[in-house]
């Protein structure tokens, strides 16, 4: 089977644990206003390729890729749900540690989609869950679309306990606001599964392929976020988190 593949970095080193092997695969959904990859956004173009292929340039790499393994981003690796999975079914036969970064947009409670995304999870040994923006409304003007699917994919892996890091982008006037980042750590203290927490500043560094591409950059007004706002805004989460499972716990 092929995916669809924008691009491989081979030496990843913020895209789970380790040294990475890093594939981005082609298309996503999501519209997000601060995406710094809109090259991805439009799925079925650019190179195909098959997953032995892809593990093969694996492991060229191997012997550098310290306590790392293969990570798959996008775009939104989970619109090729059937060619991730046997990417990381191959993976697995070859003891590679296999890592998804994805937003959960593409999840949806029919019973057949489970099954499909349970056989993922038998071959996948981490998740890192991009959660865009807590409030619905203010998601779908971030990312035009509802963050329902991607709350319920939260809520779906913690049923499972399966291993999760969150990842969250922190906007300044957009998500950098006490209310959301409160309301985002009292929903993370209802997860079991938490691993680790990423809260990323907001950055420009997309902006010349918007550029190059044609697209109107909608946060062109909007400066960078300051690391020390970022771990700011990292701790008012896990206070909330603390805090929530304290009250939830009759502390």
């Amino acid at each position: 089977m092929k995916g669809y593949i924008h691009s491989v970095e081979t030496f990843g080193t913020v895209d789970g644990p380790g040294i990475r092997y890093v594939v981005f695969t082609q298309g996503c959904p999501l519209r997000c206003a601060y995406c710094h990859n809109p090259d991805t956004w439009e799925p079925n173009i650019n190179e195909q390729k098959e997953a032995d292929e892809i593990l093969e340039d694996f492991e060229k790499y191997r012997p550098y890729l310290t306590g790392g393994g293969l990570t798959v981003t996008g775009g939104e690796p989970m619109l090729q749900l059937d060619f991730l999975t046997e990417l990381f079914m191959k993976a697995k036969e070859r003891n590679i540690h296999t890592c998804l970064d994805t937003s959960g947009i593409t999840f949806n409670p029919d019973e057949e989609y489970i099954k499909r995304v349970d056989i993922l999870l038998k071959y996948t040994d981490l998740i890192m869950l991009d959660i865009k923006h807590i409030d619905d409304e203010e998601h779908k003007k971030l990312t035009g679309q509802s963050n329902k699917n991607i709350i319920a994919f939260a809520r779906y892996l913690s049923e499972r306990d399966f291993p999760v890091w969150i990842r969250h982008v922190t906007v300044p006037g957009i998500t950098y606001k006490k209310e959301y980042l409160t309301r985002l750590g009292e929903f993370l203290a209802e997860l079991k599964n938490v691993k680790a927490l990423d809260v990323l500043p907001y950055h420009t560094m997309g902006v010349p392929k918007y550029e190059k591409l044609g697209i109107p950059y909608r946060l062109k007004d909007v400066e960078p976020l300051d690391k020390a706002d970022a771990l700011k805004a990292r701790n008012i989460i896990l206070y909330s988190i603390k805090k929530a499972r304290e009250k939830n716990s009759g502390l």
